[in-house]
């Protein structure tokens, strides 16, 4: 809106000294600054070496790159943002002017050079990469985001080349296949791709749009490529917070309807063993037994469910909670839990972490809950090893184990309610998800990374500010 309120500025009729005031103008108006200066004839550079302007002024200061030895600055006075605000603003303006100053000199401004001008810089200015292929698949466009990307290409090195030259990524068969399918059929095609960067996978999605230059004829390809990891990462957060919130609603009537039933079931049963004593049939007995073990079983099930009822509810005692501490307290409690003492656990904790706010008991069920599931993972013999840092605005626990690691079929399913891999006897499904909960309602995040031999649980909890902690 800055750059095209600008571009109107030039435009209008007047003297070029008349204009240029009219785009400072429109400049003061839109940006949060006190005054909006033009310098002709003067470099950043030269007004900082001259004590004209102070650093902390000059960071408000743009060079226009004007050319033929003349220079000039554009600069924000009394600006209320910080420099790294405005600078991509005043930066793309001085773009604009740099291609229209050269054509005033009490002219009517080339309407056109400025309006292709406002193009290409809007282009470069876009927060997604864009190319664009003629029909011999060519690159004739590579905007500004493609420049700084993963790949890292220059706009020279690129334009002129085939796209299969440039982009490696996918095979050419395929890549040709696409954009055939834009070329030929007219269609808007969208896909999405998992790129590896270093230890980090990224999720980018690529729309392919069908350009006509004279109208007619599908003349272009327009490719945007945009990174969609966060969104993918939150879509997938709300997905399971809102299972989570269908279960607690559920728990909220489960545990009045159906936990008085189980209880009077199980008082019978005692009774009727109790009256039959050593005289009844031994298949009597077995039913009996059947019976109590299935009440056992459906009462663990009310019980997680109850869990979820217990999230965020009021009441709760928060407080200023150090995760080293906590964690220690986790290992003490579970020292002599028969299917965690003989793992060996190993500890690389960071010393002087912030706090966090939370509620210390849950949060040790919570890590309590996926150690016990370790120590199941690797058959009760292993080694565990638990890392805390300080990663800001968060505070950071992994809790890591050697074991068989979780199949990449199961990972996207792990925080889901009732799924369970250890059968209908070992667990109810809950655990996890009841872990997911807990994390959750502490504004946290849990995430899990698995691989054949490692599987790594991450809990990120939020610092906290210093007015809770005080």
């Amino acid at each position: 809106a800055v750059v095209a309120a600008a571009a109107r500025a030039l435009g209008a009729a007047g003297t070029s000294g008349e204009r240029l005031q009219r785009v400072c103008e429109q400049l003061c108006a839109m940006l949060p600054a006190e005054e909006v200066r033009l310098h002709i004839g003067e470099r950043r550079g030269d007004r900082l070496a001259a004590g004209e302007a102070s650093a902390d002024a000059a960071a408000c200061q743009v060079d226009i790159p004007w050319g033929h030895g003349r220079h000039a600055v554009l600069e924000a006075v009394g600006a209320t943002r910080a420099p790294a605000e405005l600078r991509p603003v005043l930066e793309t303006v001085a773009g604009l002017l740099a291609a229209a100053i050269p054509g005033l000199d009490d002219h009517p401004v080339d309407t056109s050079k400025v309006e292709r001008a406002l193009h290409r810089l809007t282009i470069d200015s876009l927060p997604v990469g864009l190319y664009v292929i003629d029909r011999d698949f060519r690159i004739v466009m590579w905007n500004r985001k493609r420049e700084i990307g993963t790949q890292g290409l220059r706009r020279s090195e690129v334009i002129g080349r085939p796209v299969f030259d440039v982009l490696h990524r996918q095979p050419e068969a395929e890549l040709r296949a696409e954009f055939d399918r834009v070329l030929d059929a007219g269609e808007t095609t969208e896909g999405e791709q998992e790129v590896s960067l270093g230890d980090e996978v990224r999720t980018y999605r690529t729309t392919r749009l069908p350009m006509r230059i004279d109208g007619t004829e599908i003349s272009h390809v327009i490719t945007i490529g945009e990174d969609v990891t966060e969104t993918r990462a939150i879509q997938v957060v709300m997905h399971q917070t809102e299972k989570l919130a269908a279960v607690g609603q559920l728990a909220a009537g489960v545990m009045h309807e159906i936990n008085n039933p189980l209880a009077t079931i199980g008082a019978c049963v005692a009774a009727i063993t109790s009256r039959l004593g050593a005289t009844a049939e031994p298949v009597v007995l077995e039913y009996l037994d059947i019976i109590e073990s299935e009440v056992i079983r459906c009462t663990n099930i009310v019980d997680g469910l109850l869990d979820f009822s217990r999230v965020g509810r009021t009441g709760e005692q928060i407080g200023v909670t150090d995760v080293n501490q906590l964690l220690e307290r986790t290992l003490y409690l579970l020292k002599h839990h028969q299917r965690f003492r003989r793992l060996v656990v190993h500890r690389n904790l960071a010393a002087a972490l912030p706090p966090v706010m939370g509620n210390a008991e849950r949060l040790i069920q919570a890590a309590m809950a996926i150690l016990l599931n370790a120590a199941d993972a690797m058959g009760g013999r292993g080694s565990v090893t638990i890392v805390t840092r300080h990663e800001a605005p968060w505070v950071v626990a992994e809790l890591s184990d050697d074991g068989p690691g979780i199949p990449a079929e199961v990972l996207p399913k792990i925080f889901e309610p009732f799924f369970t891999t250890k059968g209908p006897t070992r667990g109810t499904g809950l655990g996890l998800a009841i872990c997911y909960g807990i994390i959750a309602d502490h504004n946290g995040r849990l995430d899990v990374r698995s691989e054949p031999g490692h599987t790594t649980f991450r809990i990120a909890l939020p610092v906290a500010r210093v007015e809770e902690a005080t």
